[in-house]
């Protein structure tokens, strides 16, 4: 493994900083009108992070619903994520949108949609885009199970393997589209073999294990920079919450969803940092309490934001400026 004690902190960090970041959103949703509604992904930490830490600047990234580490870990800040769900001006959509679909060219987050699987054909047309450009940039693109069914995968997914573009297909496998569990809408317990038929890789990882996550992640992305096509990598995780705040737990057994939480993410880094005496109680300590900082600096900075104008409704309907000639 690649990875040197300083990277596994700033892994360590990352994964904290999600975690915190939902924790807080979540206890806000209780007591106070945070505008956002949160789809939580407390639990599928190491996907998120896992997949994006070593990314270049360039590479652009399209998360899913429950991807919100990937944000975090590709550089947008925490104030900004806040500010999103806040819906006040200073998050990345100005208030437009919620902190789950935004998106920010500058860190390489494409914004997203609400509709299911909607942006794998967007993703695809940035990785067809670095190929006519000639660059080695790449797309990584996150869907869950449910959404694997979708007809946008499927195009996606085989018109990538025909033409050999720098894709990579990360599915969120947690076991449920939204309380339907995968064995009611999946004839097959692993969805990468699915890879079979388009002609790629498909590779099945313990998505709550962050180093395997990432070294899966790193196979698939030098494959994609040096031309040789698509991967469809299947991280199977937990999310410890219901599909959304409007019910909890969804129709899970608490004894389902407490199993799942002794296989903690966060947790098993934990336990091999200390292990292995590549940190101790003090450091790991310490970085909790920045963590925690950095969280409530974030939701100090979002509640004492404005809420957008009115007239920032009518900004970006349509490309500013006008059309130039080339």
């Amino acid at each position: 493994m690649s990875l040197k004690r300083e990277d596994l902190l700033k892994i360590y960090r990352m994964m904290l900083l999600s975690r915190t970041t939902e924790e807080r959103m979540v206890e806000y949703h209780k007591h106070t009108p945070l505008t956002e509604l949160p789809h939580s992904g407390i639990g599928q930490e190491a996907v998120a992070i896992g997949t994006v830490y070593d990314l270049r600047k360039e590479d652009l990234i399209l998360p899913s619903l429950r991807t919100r580490g990937a944000f975090l870990a590709k550089g947008i800040s925490s104030r900004t994520m806040m500010s999103g769900a806040f819906a006040k001006v200073t998050g990345a959509a100005r208030g437009k949108n919620t902190s789950h679909h935004m998106g920010d060219i500058r860190a390489g987050v494409i914004a997203g949609t609400g509709v299911v699987a909607g942006h794998l054909p967007v993703g695809l047309g940035i990785a067809l885009a670095a190929k006519l450009q000639k660059k080695d940039y790449i797309a990584v693109v996150y869907f869950g199970d449910g959404a694997s069914n979708r007809g946008d995968v499927h195009e996606s997914m085989n018109m990538a393997a025909v033409m050999k573009l720098g894709i990579v297909f990360v599915c969120e496998n947690n076991g449920y589209a939204i309380s339907t569990p995968a064995s009611f809408h999946s004839s097959v317990p692993d969805l990468a073999i699915r890879a079979q038929g388009y002609g790629m890789p498909g590779v099945i990882v313990d998505g709550n294990d962050v180093l395997a996550v990432y070294e899966a992640a790193q196979t698939a992305y030098d494959r994609a920079r040096e031309g040789e096509g698509p991967t469809f990598i299947e991280c199977k995780t937990y999310r410890w919450r219901g599909h959304s705040e409007r019910d909890p737990r969804d129709l899970r057994s608490a004894d389902e969803i407490e199993a799942w939480k002794t296989k903690c993410p966060i947790k098993r880094l934990k336990d091999y940092l200390l292990q292995d005496k590549l940190a101790d109680e003090k450091t790991l300590n310490e970085i909790q309490c920045e963590v925690t900082a950095e969280v409530d600096d974030a939701i100090a900075f979002a509640e004492s934001s404005p809420y957008p104008p009115a007239e920032e409704a009518l900004l970006h309907v349509y490309a500013e400026g006008g059309i130039k000639d080339e």
